[in-house]
């Protein structure tokens, strides 16, 4: 049965660290490059909210079914997002990944597959996951067309499912990774970021 604990994980480009009130002025800046709360379709704490925010990811992660992490983009060494595993059900060895924001600033760069990559390995291959799962607002195309992209396969809709932060009602779309899977899409992410990597000089 998985039990994921705060941990540190990291490439020479990216760490995912343990999100703590520490890197609170680091997660405001990294929403406001974008001002990123004003996706409607999106769940980003504006600045007032920040701190907040962070506490009660602490106290889910207390309650064992999330683990938040905060972002470091290890070139600039600055915070640039948060991301973590949650609705984890230990019992069938299941973790989602979400709940992620970057600024704006290192979108469609590297940053999101790195982070992806070092969720999906620690899961699969440390923690004994048996499905990765993703989720996001069936308004939001974009973040689809990312998770597709990582080789997620597509479960479904649940429909009228959430709540979004403009106190509208969302419909979810599913997607998921299963452990006999992670073998292929781990060469797929591995591919995708040796060709984002610059060339040495």
């Amino acid at each position: 049965m998985i039990n994921p604990q705060p941990i540190t994980l990291a490439t020479d480009r990216v760490c995912l660290e343990p999100l703590s009130l520490d890197p609170h002025d680091g997660l405001v800046d990294a929403a406001t490059d974008g001002k990123l709360w004003e996706l409607w379709q999106t769940s980003v704490p504006r600045p007032e909210e920040t701190r907040a925010y962070i506490k009660t990811a602490l106290v889910g992660q207390r309650d064992g079914h999330m683990l938040r992490m905060a972002v470091r983009d290890l070139e600039s060494d600055r915070i640039v997002g948060s991301t973590r595993y949650h609705d984890i059900v230990a019992e069938i060895d299941r973790v989602e990944i979400g709940y992620t924001f970057y600024a704006a600033s290192v979108q469609r760069s590297h940053i999101n597959t790195t982070c992806k990559r070092l969720l999906m390995e620690h899961a699969f291959e440390r923690l004994g996951c048996a499905v990765v799962g993703l989720r996001t607002d069936s308004f939001n195309l974009t973040s689809q067309r990312a998770i597709a992209g990582l080789g997620a396969q597509r479960d479904g809709v649940i429909r009228h499912h959430a709540p979004r932060s403009d106190g509208s009602t969302r419909s979810t779309v599913m997607f998921s990774i299963l452990v006999a899977e992670w073998p292929d899409v781990r060469r797929h992410l591995d591919l995708r970021l040796a060709r984002r990597r610059p060339p040495e000089i």
